[in-house]
């Protein structure tokens, strides 16, 4: 499978995971899951409303983050992504840097509203593509965001599952922990459990996972790319096939 067909099986993947969704936000910098948003609405009319945060036609926000905030706390989002520098087994992220904080060497973006949309989205998507122990680990160096908190601390967002490129993790939030749910196939068990620096749940008879519908790459290449290629040009240049 080429590096074009695995990122395209992800966003189907995505896609799969939205389709029981009404409004979905992507936040900047995410053509992956921009283009698995627009992919479920296209192929499934469901989540009705995508706002990709950079875009202009994908995007009904006038307020930029202030607006996305806005919704979150008024419970109208209901799933976003996150990603990290580093993310770890209990669903923490880190945004900020390698090392001891506020000497952190590499020195990331930073947490900008991560946190917030945490706890507020009831389903939040993990997705990075990098699988390493430098990015999966233990414990992270920085919590940008919590993945879980105490009981008596009102919380109605949190971690759904885990995507990266070479597999996907559901997260239980009764057992703080992630389990794996399918292998892809560029990949194995023993490739993950080599790769992740924290401990899951798993079975040795972890299955597959499914690979992308005909019909969803289909609108995909020929409905999807033009309007991921609006915020996402490069991506859109360097993964999809020219179609007529």
């Amino acid at each position: 499978m080429s590096l074009s067909d695995e990122k395209k099986a992800l966003i189907c993947l995505i896609a799969g995971l939205l389709r029981n969704c009404n409004h979905v936000a992507v936040g900047a910098a995410s053509p992956i899951p921009g283009a698995g948003a627009l992919l479920a609405k296209a192929a499934w009319g469901a989540p009705r409303h995508v706002n990709i945060l950079g875009s202009v036609s994908n995007n009904f926000f006038t307020g930029g983050g202030g607006e996305l905030f806005d919704c979150a706390a008024q419970g109208r989002i209901d799933a976003f992504f996150l990603g990290g520098g580093q993310i770890d087994g209990q669903a923490n992220i880190n945004l900020m840097g390698r090392g001891d904080y506020p000497l952190s060497q590499p020195r990331w973006p930073g947490t900008f509203g991560s946190a917030y949309l945490y706890f507020l989205v009831p389903k939040v998507i993990l997705f990075r593509e990098e699988h390493s122990r430098r990015t999966l680990v233990k414990n992270v160096d920085f919590v940008s965001a919590p993945g879980t908190s105490e009981d008596h601390v009102y919380r109605k967002g949190g971690p759904f599952g885990l995507l990266t490129s070479k597999g996907f993790f559901h997260f239980s939030r009764d057992k703080k922990r992630f389990s794996l749910v399918s292998v892809h196939p560029s990949s194995s068990l023993e490739d993950i459990l080599d790769n992740t620096g924290f401990d899951f749940d798993y079975s040795v008879d972890v299955p597959a996972t499914d690979p992308p519908d005909p019909a969803l790459l289909h609108i995909l290449d020929h409905k999807v790319r033009s309007k991921i290629a609006e915020v996402y040009p490069n991506f859109t240049e360097t993964i999809f096939a020219k179609t007529g």
